[in-house]
């Protein structure tokens, strides 16, 4: 049950997205689309009350419970960030707005920095989401599943910490200038 809700939310997620999106440029009523965009964090509250009714009816927890609290980790701390990706390209699809930045060197760096502390955020979370589900349970035979799930967010955490390490090392290049093919 779980993991289909975590199905349903993500594709909500998104279609809300989407439809706040449309508003927006289509018919060109930004209240309204703001309303849908706001939709979406309403969507984790959601989420994690069908986590918590279904462990407080007797579920034995299982992975799912755990990707349902790594989901919502990562939708509140990206949350926004998406919502910015998505309305970036929006825009320069649908109204002809300018393409999104391309970053380089330290731009990118300091960016993958900010990523590092949203996924710090995101585990936070998600760790405070499974502590919860365990104090709710209060019964170790059913939630041994869980305490896997802290080992996979220390996995994404330092992943993401590597990966900024490694741009403060070796920044992303500029992209090589490309030659007009007339002058060949």
């Amino acid at each position: 049950m779980i993991l289909a809700a975590i199905i349903v939310c993500e594709v909500a997620f998104w279609v809300a997205i989407v439809v706040g999106l449309a508003t927006r440029y289509l018919l060109r009523r930004p209240r309204l689309g703001a309303a849908f965009l706001v939709l979406a964090p309403v969507i984790d509250v959601v989420l994690l009350a069908l986590v918590a009714v279904d462990l407080s009816r007797g579920a034995t927890a299982t992975w799912h419970h755990g990707l349902a609290a790594i989901y919502i980790g990562v939708s509140v701390a990206y949350g926004r960030r998406m919502v910015t990706w998505a309305d970036v390209r929006f825009a320069q699809l649908v109204a002809g707005g300018p393409p999104p930045a391309t970053l380089t060197g330290l731009g990118y760096t300091l960016k993958c920095w900010r990523d590092a502390g949203l996924t710090l955020l995101a585990v936070a979370i998600a760790a405070a989401i499974l502590g919860g589900m365990i104090l709710l349970v209060d019964d170790a035979a059913r939630t041994a599943s869980l305490m896997g799930t802290f080992r996979i967010l220390g996995i994404i955490l330092a992943i993401d910490v590597v990966w900024a390490v490694s741009y403060t090392v070796w920044p992303k290049a500029a992209p090589v200038a490309t030659q007009d093919a007339s002058l060949r």
